[in-house]
């Protein structure tokens, strides 16, 4: 049953609840609304600002009723009319308008949650810098810039503090102490987050002329105040505090997205929709999913990984991920993937869902740095032997494997698809699914939402995506909205179908509003 949604202001909360001023008097069919716009309705209602009602059209409720039960006309029909008129009003609206809002608050709720599961594994699956020395720069005014350097694989090795800002404006001493870190450190890209004072932070580094060619690069922010904060934070860097790790944070996820964001309650991050009004268990239930998918997509070095990374591997989970850790420490590493087996509570069941995701880099066995599971391996040294070559001469050799025939290694447990899977991951061995990293520059003459004028065309970045359209990091520290209506010159029912979270765009501001902080821009061109 359909009926229409309206809203009316709660008196005396006009000034308080000027946010849903567009609430204030609205009515819309309820089957019509989008997502988002209920979910706005239900907060406004649970903060108490409107007043929400469904209604239904009553002459066709009552009519339909009627030719139900009213089946002549007599002396009685009048007082069978009476008693539908008051039992739908009495009690059958109220019900069907409960039914109708819970049904319709469920269909928001999921829509919110795919849309938050798409943007969570866009951006964990985001372009990697890859294994460079890195220098991160947490920026603060008055508070100075936190520095921190670290290593290849992402271990601390220095901390400071810079002051190139107001009201200190050391920009001499802060320039002679970072040109010392980057050559002392032989640094390779220097990581800037994007939070306050990031865009005059990152002039200040381009200002510096280095000896050598350095990258820049702006950082999302979203999320490292919530891990410096947190046990795993402390338990990994119990004698620093949480400056010297939301730089480490911001350095990190710029080298590996994935295994740093892993560490955060994904509901963190900032890329939701209404993501405190939807159903809290289906929401967790659906990123730990999404979370899941993306680490077993890229697959995770057992020699190197967090216990947060491992405990995201398919059929490991904390506890195990704890072991895991420990008998790593313990040995100084894994040689081979069969030592997984050695693992306390490591059984043979997890053993056979994790084996594949997990890899060995320079382990005994080639094939440990493979997707390919151990329980495969026999079939490729069966490969490698109808070729007369080693099984480490048949990885990565195109030639070779063009000379396999799949239906020729089928066994009872192993079909053609898995065959052709096999030699897939051969022909590119632990292939990582995440683009190349590109470099991104805004334009250097827009830094506050005052300098923007309607018209102009700029550089931006894909920052959240709802189902209402995408939000986009122009420069000026307050994301600007895409509308669904100007993403496209053709229509459009979803976002995703144009954008990708951190997708670098090109965009022409509409409309800029000052007072209330709101950009309108357009992918129109």
């Amino acid at each position: 049953m359909q009926g229409d949604i309206s809203s009316a202001v709660v008196k005396g909360k006009e000034e308080e609840g000027k946010t849903y001023q567009q609430y204030f008097d609205f009515r819309e069919p309820i089957s019509e609304a989008p997502s988002h716009r209920l979910l706005a309705l239900f907060r406004a209602e649970d903060e108490g600002m409107v007043k929400l009602k469904i209604k239904v059209d009553d002459d066709f409720v009552l009519n339909s009723l009627e030719s139900i039960f009213l089946k002549n006309d007599n002396g009685s029909s009048e007082l069978v009319r009476e008693a539908i008129a008051d039992s739908w009003k009495r009690l059958l609206e109220p019900s069907i308008e409960t039914e109708i809002r819970n049904y319709y608050k469920e269909k928001a709720d999921e829509t919110a949650i795919r849309v938050f599961a798409e943007n969570l594994k866009q951006l964990l699956l985001a372009a990697p810098m890859g294994q460079k020395r890195v220098l991160a720069i947490d920026p603060g005014f008055r508070t100075g810039c936190k520095v921190v350097v670290l290593s290849e694989t992402g271990a601390l090795l220095h901390n400071e503090t810079i002051y190139p800002h107001p009201p200190k404006s050391d920009t001499v001493g802060a320039t002679r102490k970072i040109k010392s870190l980057v050559d002392a450190y032989r640094i390779k890209v220097i990581a800037i987050g994007n939070g306050t004072a990031g865009r005059e932070t990152e002039d200040f580094i381009r200002s510096i002329k280095f000896d050598r060619d350095l990258m820049a690069v702006m950082v999302s922010e979203s999320g490292a105040s919530v891990y410096s904060a947190s046990k795993i934070a402390r338990d990994e860097f119990p004698d620093y505090d949480i400056t010297v790790r939301g730089a480490v944070s911001i350095g990190r996820r710029l080298m590996d997205p994935l295994a740093e964001l892993v560490k955060i309650d994904p509901k963190s991050i900032g890329v939701g929709q209404y993501q405190h009004d939807v159903d809290q268990k289906k929401l967790s239930e659906s990123l730990d999913q999404t979370v899941e998918s993306c680490v077993n997509a890229v697959g995770v070095e057992l020699n190197t990984a967090s216990q947060q990374l491992l405990s995201y591997v398919s059929g490991v989970g904390p506890s195990l991920a704890s072991n895991i850790i420990a008998y790593r420490e313990e040995q100084g590493g894994f040689k081979s993937r069969k030592q997984l087996k050695e693992v306390p509570r490591l059984g043979d069941k997890a053993f056979e869902q994790c084996a594949g995701f997990l890899r060995i880099h320079n382990g005994e066995n080639p094939l440990d740095q493979s997707a390919v599971h151990p329980e495969s391996y026999h079939i490729v040294e069966k490969m490698a032997k109808s070729l007369n070559v080693k099984v480490k001469d048949l990885i990565g050799n195109k030639e070779l494997i063009a000379k396999i025939k799949p239906e020729n290694f089928v066994e009872k447990d192993f079909g053609l698809e898995t065959i052709n899977d096999i030699l897939t991951e051969l022909d590119k061995p632990g292939r990582d699914p995440r683009k190349t990293f590109e470099a991104f520059e805004f334009d250097k003459n827009i830094r506050e939402v005052k300098d923007l004028r309607a018209g102009m065309t700029l550089n931006g970045i894909v920052t959240n995506i709802t189902a209402f359209g995408a939000f986009v990091d122009i420069g000026v520290h307050q994301d600007g909205l895409v509308h669904i209506s100007q993403m496209a010159d053709h229509y459009i029912k979803d976002p995703n179908e144009v954008v990708h979270l951190n997708q670098k765009v090109r965009v022409k501001v509409l409309e800029v509003d000052v007072n209330r902080n709101r950009i309108s821009l357009s992918m129109k061109l």
